[in-house]
């Protein structure tokens, strides 16, 4: 009867059990590995055969041995099962009498001489193990995650396969090099802070309300007016993030290769406009985590979004609406999370002086327009507020009355629970389903037909129409009331209007 050992794989973000069976046969000698594994799985008899040498199994190279990754349709692409792959060859040769309990499981990959290291997508394999129910995890030291242990599932440390056999027969119960503690929330130094940006106070407004319930906002004015500076601030009053939504990103990152550069505040991802499709959604041969992955649960920050190719922006389509990304290639298809806030920031014309008031445009209608058509209508249409705006004049006075990114923080952060709260889940009103979202908000019959009527004049799409409703109980939650006002539909109307004219010359101080 064959050896079971349970382990996990990754398909993207999401993990799943693998049971690594190992089976001794009459033959001539050899390890066999079945169960579509790629090059990198397959090496591991090398590494297993080189490591158990060392604790010497020698017998083992004159036995034919079946290794069997089930589920065998599913392709296995990590060399994490090097660990279950040793265990189950000494419990089925008879090198190892413990018996393995069915609730663990065991990742790690294997060095030659036997210790374990660690791989690319190792938090996602511990999450998706307690998922499937594990209460005992083997795994090597992480030291790249302040994570000392996950409710629901033990954790057991191990530097070498010697460690895992001493926990096995009972001879080891302190293990060695323990991970990191959990590093505490420190701002960042080079953390802008809207105390300092002179003016704008309408548009710290619109990025108040845009943080509060996860909206989009695109900036569009002349160079120099401050459209950089206040995208590069409003991370600062990003609500922080709870555990779930730092392992999340903690995963991303990892299967990524990349490291992120604080674990509690969310990304804040900008890529150069002359970024690749692949590199913005996400790709390869092997699929790994686009930039809009990599803003998950954070901001992503186009500047200069009308330099991007038209059709590399027109991708933005699937993850701004459903929040993630299906990447299909021959070998697997894969399925990344892409929730982010997608600020914008361009000029009105190909000079970008068009509507300032220091400078001439020297650009005709038809460049003016054509310019402009770099984002499409649907791009367009999936943009909750849009701000024109214009130079402001220095003034030193101003700062002094400026609210700080903190109070600002605290006011978006009570705003958010409200929606925790009203939904009963970690989700806000930018993207909440509109079945829920219409039973909740109440709107009464004169503020339907406001809607109605003012959708008629300025032509828009159902999906602004929800924009409007979405933004109005954003608002409403900021000002703590529990229904949504009027005064809220006509502001969330007024920072949604000014997207429907792509020439309108709005300034905004």
């Amino acid at each position: 009867m064959a050896t079971v050992v349970p382990s996990i794989g990754l398909k993207g973000i999401e993990g799943y059990v693998v049971k690594v069976e190992v089976q001794v046969m009459p033959g001539l000698e050899g390890v066999s590995i079945v169960g579509l594994p790629d090059a990198s799985v397959k090496e591991s008899k090398e590494r297993v055969l080189a490591a158990l040498h060392c604790y010497k199994c020698e017998e083992i190279l004159t036995r034919k041995i079946i290794i069997n990754l089930s589920p065998a349709e599913q392709k296995k692409n990590s060399p994490v099962f090097d660990l279950a792959m040793a265990i189950g060859i000494m419990k089925e040769t008879g090198f190892m009498r413990e018996v393995i309990p069915s609730d663990t499981a065991f990742l790690g990959i294997l060095s030659l001489d036997g210790s374990v290291k660690p791989v690319d997508g190792m938090l996602p394999a511990i999450l998706a193990a307690k998922r499937e129910g594990f209460k005992i995890l083997y795994l090597p030291p992480l030291q790249d995650i302040p994570l000392t242990h996950i409710e629901g599932i033990e954790l057991r440390f191990v530097q070498s396969l010697q460690e895992v056999l001493d926990s096995l027969n009972g001879q080891l119960s302190v293990f060695s090099l323990p991970p990191q503690e959990p590093i505490p929330f420190q701002k960042n130094a080079s953390e802008k802070d809207f105390k300092h940006v002179i003016g704008h106070e309408q548009a710290k407004r619109a990025l108040e309300i845009a943080a509060a319930g996860g909206h989009h906002l695109l900036m569009s004015g002349p160079p120099g007016c401050g459209k950089s500076l206040l995208a590069e601030t409003f991370p600062s009053i990003v609500p922080l993030m709870s555990q779930e939504g730092q392992f999340e990103v903690m995963s991303i990152y990892q299967l990524a290769g990349t490291t992120n550069p604080s674990f509690q505040t969310p990304p804040f991802r900008s890529p150069h406009h002359s970024a690749s499709s692949v590199s913005l959604i996400g790709g390869g041969s092997n699929p790994k985590p686009g930039e809009v992955s990599l803003a998950h649960r954070g901001v992503l920050f186009l500047d200069e979004m009308a330099e991007f190719p038209k059709r590399t922006l027109d991708m933005l389509r699937q993850p701004l609406e459903t929040g993630k990304v299906t990447i299909s290639r021959a070998a697997s298809t894969v399925t990344y999370p892409s929730r982010f806030i997608l600020i914008g920031a361009m000029n009105p014309c190909p000079c970008g002086y068009l509507g300032a008031s220091h400078r001439y445009c020297t650009c005709s209608p038809k460049q003016v327009k054509k310019y402009q058509n770099r984002i499409s209508g649907p791009i367009l249409d999936r943009m909750d507020i849009h701000l024109i705006l214009s130079a402001v004049p220095l003034d030193g006075d101003s700062i002094e009355h400026n609210e700080p990114s903190a109070a600002i923080r605290e006011k978006v952060t009570a705003a958010r629970q409200r929606q925790y709260e009203r939904y009963q889940a970690e989700i806000y009103n930018a993207v909440v389903p509109p079945e829920i979202l219409l039973q909740q908000v109440g709107l009464n019959a004169g503020q339907e037909k406001m809607i109605q009527q003012m959708s008629s004049k300025q032509n828009w799409s159902t999906r602004v129409q929800m924009k409007i409703i979405r933004l109005a109980r954003t608002i409403s939650d900021l000002n703590g009331d529990e229904l949504i006002t009027d005064e809220a539909i006509w502001e969330a109307m007024t920072l949604k209007r000014e997207n429907n004219n792509r020439n309108q010359k709005v300034v905004v101080r």
